[in-house]
């Protein structure tokens, strides 16, 4: 009603000519579009009515840019959003609008309380300072509100009682605040065990009633939260995971409405608290359904969403052809906000997919073991399952990963590199040396129960970076690391596509020629793309067209966006915003460059990155690696798994078949088969 409202009112101001208070119009209907939980559509109309706003002066910029940071730091967006929140209060503080300056700092606090409330106290007891100095009480008892809650999320203990809080926060006509405020005074008490009794409040006895659908979604979320701890703390485990399930599907069903493979990945920190708390529960629960069931929830707070395809969008073609180009420092970053922006568009499907039960694994599994590895509360442990059984193992504690991954990274990438004789040998003792520690804690306890299977696995995301294919136990055998179960039932159950296949070599990449053209001797009438032929738009018209593409060139990882990862072509990067925009894509994507298999955990245990990309977009298993590889590795590797692929073999057990024994005297190949 408030959104219409304010369209009606900037459609008569521009009627008398007054375009700028039809912009600031547009602007409050956008915030209202923001408090309806419509992150998309009051971000598209902020952009639209920022300029003419921003020529007006400082002040009225600092408005803008804080309430658009607003809605980013909603959208998970953390970083960002805190950067133009800090910059409004400053730009606030340097005209002495101690208020104004205040109110950044509390949009900003309350918005940390989630990722990092030691912080978001601090900042909110700025922002009271401001308030006090101010004369501003209604806003200095929202600032101790959010400092309250901030404590509480902490652990820590508030120096404010939640309800003397609340209550003024309701006569001011702040409900959801104030709700929160008691859902968390509550939350506290049942955490320092002072009562396991219903939720009461200490002022009247009054019991908080059920939210209703129309709360925001945070609040509605840490309402579950709350009933699910009250269950606990009452000895019932198992309505404490229904209450941690139902808020779960109730965040799906709000996530759904985002069809952007960025935003919905961003907005899943919505959910991670409810996620890892399950978790925690699945893993001390012992019972090994429950802890399938919930190391499938955590690693899909993303992809339980349907998939959509994006219409296609020559703004967005646009920008990245520019992109790719030489552009001033400023204009990249004008650039990749547009098309951050304008991928965050595209409507979502509305749809939800359920996760897999164990039972309904086994009997689809086939010949496979499917290892689900879980570290939580404190834990690292295993779900293994097959055709036959599904079992729990207990690998041990979580502090034993510690060392063995802290430096697996750099010691993979220097293993790649050229090193004479001792220094290499040296180095890639040191490396085999950390895999078979890594093996005896991960691989080995599971052995007797995995047999001689091909074998599945979902990996916690804190194991992002293992090479799964160099582990003893594990090489020479068929692995893929699954999204998810789900996720991997899905590809394995649908026939592939392997009768053709088209090659792509990038520029600089020492042997890229001779790579492709020898694996393209495996395949009748494959298509080839080198030197000034492989363009972007050359590129995604080929992956159109082929049912196997491989892509020989050098890749680089983004962790800011992980969908501004790319692959260098002959006019520039081809981001995985191409990616997901492309109309169709192959079934197997071959990446034979240096880091494109890594990927970036935002808030759960999903990851995104450029192999992401290339699943949500559709294909079905992406082959590459998490680290730098050797040319004449990638070559060597690649060269044989073509001849693999072209005989029938699944992209799995073709990589098994392709990778070398690992030695010290060689190189590593730590290429993955991702689905």
């Amino acid at each position: 009603m408030a959104a219409a409202d304010f369209s009606a009112a900037a459609e008569t101001y521009r009627t008398i000519g007054n375009d700028l208070a039809a912009a600031q119009a547009e602007h409050n209907g956008a915030y209202a579009l923001f408090l309806s939980g419509d992150l998309v559509g009051a971000l598209a109309l902020m952009e639209s009515s920022y300029d003419l706003q921003a020529e007006a002066g400082p002040l009225v910029k600092a408005v803008c840019d804080a309430d658009r940071a607003e809605v980013l730091m909603a959208a998970g967006l953390t970083r960002q959003g805190g950067e133009m929140l800090r910059q409004a209060a400053e730009a606030y503080g340097s005209k002495a609008q101690r208020q104004r300056q205040g109110e950044a700092e509390l949009v900003l606090a309350s918005h940390l309380v989630a990722t990092d409330p030691t912080e978001a106290e601090r900042v909110a007891r700025s922002a009271l300072g401001w308030f006090e100095e101010a004369k501003a009480p209604g806003l200095a008892l929202r600032a101790r509100a959010v400092a309250f809650e901030a404590a509480v999320t902490a652990g820590g203990a508030p120096s404010d009682d939640g309800e003397e809080l609340a209550v003024p926060l309701e006569e001011q006509g702040l409900s959801w605040p104030a709700l929160r405020v008691r859902m968390q005074a509550r939350l506290a008490r049942i955490r320092s065990a002072e009562t396991a009794g219903p939720p009461r409040s200490k002022a009247g006895g009054r019991v908080i009633g059920p939210v209703p659908p129309e709360a925001p979604i945070d609040v509605r979320l840490l309402e579950r939260e709350l009933r699910a701890e009250l269950a606990m703390a009452s000895g019932r485990p198992a309505s404490g995971l229904r209450e941690l399930r139902a808020g779960l599907d109730d965040f799906h069903l709000w996530q759904s409405s985002f069809g952007s493979l960025d935003l919905q990945t961003n907005v899943t920190g919505h959910g991670r608290t409810l996620a890892r708390r399950g978790l925690d529960l699945a893993v001390e629960s012992g019972e090994t359904e429950v802890l399938f069931e919930w190391s499938e929830r955590a690693r899909m707070l993303a992809s339980r969403v349907q998939p959509v395809r994006p219409p296609s969008d020559p703004q967005l073609a646009a920008d990245l052809a520019e992109l790719r180009g030489e552009v001033t420092p400023e204009r990249e970053n004008e650039l990749r906000e547009q098309i951050r922006q304008r991928a965050w568009r595209v409507k979502g499907s509305g749809e939800v997919s359920d996760p897999v039960t164990l039972p309904d694994l086994r009997e689809r599994i086939g010949g496979h073991a499917l290892v689900a590895y879980v570290v939580a509360a404190g834990r690292i442990v295993a779900v293994v399952a097959t055709d036959d059984a599904a079992t729990r193992i207990d690998l041990g504690d979580h502090a034993a990963l510690g060392s063995l991954l802290g430096g697996l990274l750099p010691d993979l990438d220097v293993a790649a590199t050229d090193l004479p004789g001792p220094l290499g040998a040296a180095v890639r003792g040191d490396l085999t040396a950390r895999l078979r520690h890594l093996s005896a804690l991960l691989v080995a306890p599971i052995m007797e129960r995995i047999g001689d299977r091909p074998v599945v696995l979902t990996p916690s995301a804190v194991l992002a970076t293992v090479p799964w294919t160099l582990l003893p136990g594990f090489t020479g055998r068929p692995v893929t690391v699954a999204q998810s179960a789900t996720a991997w039932l899905d590809r394995a159950e649908a026939p592939l596509r392997t009768k053709s296949a088209g090659f792509v070599a990038g520029p600089r990449v020492m042997r890229a020629a001779d790579e492709v053209t020898k694996s393209a001797t495996a395949w009748l009438g494959a298509l080839t793309l080198t030197g000034a032929d492989a363009t972007a738009a050359a590129v995604s018209a080929l992956a159109a067209e082929v049912d196997v593409l491989h892509l020989a060139a050098h890749g680089h990882h983004s962790a800011d966006n992980p969908l501004f990862s790319g692959l260098e072509l002959a006019d520039g990067t081809w981001y995985g915003y191409d990616i997901d925009g492309l109309a169709s894509v192959p079934d197997v994507v071959l990446l034979s460059a240096c880091e494109v298999g890594r990927s970036n955990v935002r808030w759960g245990e999903e990851l995104i990155g450029l192999v992401g990309a290339w699943l949500h977009a559709g294909a079905r298993a992406v082959i590459a690696s998490p680290a730098v590889v050797a040319d004449e590795a990638a070559h060597n590797v690649f060269s044989r798994l073509h001849d693999a692929l072209a005989k029938g073999l699944a992209p799995a057990e073709a990589l098994a078949e392709a990778l070398p024994a690992a030695t010290a005297d060689a190189p590593p190949a730590p290429f993955v088969c991702f689905s």
